[in-house]
């Protein structure tokens, strides 16, 4: 069945395949401890325009976000995020599991503003039973968010000047980070996430790789013996070098914008159909994710033909569904998904 339904379900672009294939009968060092991870973090960092960042690669996104979370947050205290964000919807708990809970604040389009983070903190410590209850002990966003839409240079920097004020590093989980990167409009480049965040992800699984985060601490401050961390949260892989060679494949000749440009294109095609047919397209974005409101009738209809992900039920007869292209979309599957549109 035609599928518009998630962006990782292709195994991994070709270039990638390739290069498993030719390593094949190589004996690597395991844990990371590789030339191959080597080179995929000396990339990484001349990509970001800083030479002393400090990149670690992980297996998967839910993995990298609990690891990071619990290491920069204080023991005590929680994590602040949208109402929407990743980590308080869709990853099962898994901060919590860490003695963190999560801070979930109110958002437009996916988004939190700097001043929503600053209201709810003032509001935290002028509290006077505040030393009773969950700090706010750091800032988690995406970019792109879960709707698709992208944070201005501008309220990443108000958001990061806020987090700052209250002590609070700033996370961006970029799971989807090269969509964002060469959508239309977006004004923030891989080199200014490097500067405004304390540390970001940027993710191959969703964008080409057939697994892998990289992790980018920017200011010097990954923490001590975060490796070992890792190997604590169970996700420190032995093969660690197959991590290293996927990010080294992206990060060669422009692959990664490469891919994340296919995917945007794509999305922009079915967005133009979707505007000319009448549809409902709740969040203005230019990224590779669509979210169409819909009647329970049609969403009936549409998923015997395609699937799509469900993502909300609006009302008693409405449903939030998202249409998802990848790296790996192409020209006649976005062709057949708009005929039957």
């Amino acid at each position: 069945m035609l599928s518009f339904e998630n962006d990782y379900s292709n195994s991994a672009c070709p270039q990638i395949l390739q290069r498993m294939q030719e390593t094949q009968q190589e004996q690597v060092p395991g844990y990371g401890n590789d030339d191959y991870c080597q080179h995929a973090a000396t990339a990484i960092a001349k990509a970001c325009d800083d030479p002393e960042v400090e990149v670690s690669f992980i297996s998967g996104g839910t993995q990298t976000n609990q690891i990071v979370l619990d290491s920069i947050t204080p023991q005590y205290a929680g994590v602040v995020c949208a109402q929407s964000g990743h980590i308080n919807t869709h990853e099962a708990g898994a901060i919590e599991a860490t003695g963190h809970k999560v801070l979930a604040i109110k958002s437009q389009d996916g988004k939190i503003a700097a001043q929503d983070v600053d209201d709810f903190c003032s509001s935290f410590y002028a509290d006077s039973n505040h030393t009773h209850m969950v700090f706010p002990g750091s800032v988690y966003i995406s970019q792109p968010t879960e709707y698709g839409t992208l944070y201005t240079l501008e309220e990443l920097e108000a958001l990061a000047q806020v987090a700052h004020n209250y002590h609070m590093p700033l996370y961006i989980d970029g799971a989807r980070m090269g969509y964002g990167l060469v959508a239309d409009g977006n004004d923030v480049t891989l080199p200014d996430i490097a500067r405004i965040a304390d540390v970001f992800t940027i993710g191959g699984t969703k964008v080409g790789a057939m697994f892998g985060e990289a992790v980018v601490f920017t200011k010097h401050n990954m923490p001590t013996n975060f490796v070992t961390l890792v190997k604590q949260h169970g996700a420190l892989l032995a093969k660690g070098w197959l991590l290293g060679l996927q990010f080294d494949t992206l990060f060669t000749d422009g692959l990664y914008e490469k891919l994340s440009r296919n995917a945007d294109k794509q999305a922009d095609k079915i967005r133009k159909a979707l505007l000319a047919k009448g549809y409902d397209i709740a969040f203005i974005s230019s990224t590779n994710q669509i979210f169409i409101t819909v009647t329970n009738e049609q969403a009936a209809k549409l998923q015997q033909q395609v699937r799509l992900s469900f993502m909300e039920q609006v009302d008693a007869g409405h449903q939030l569904l998202r249409i998802c292209t990848s790296w790996a979309t192409t020209d006649d599957q976005v062709n057949e998904l708009i005929a039957i549109l």
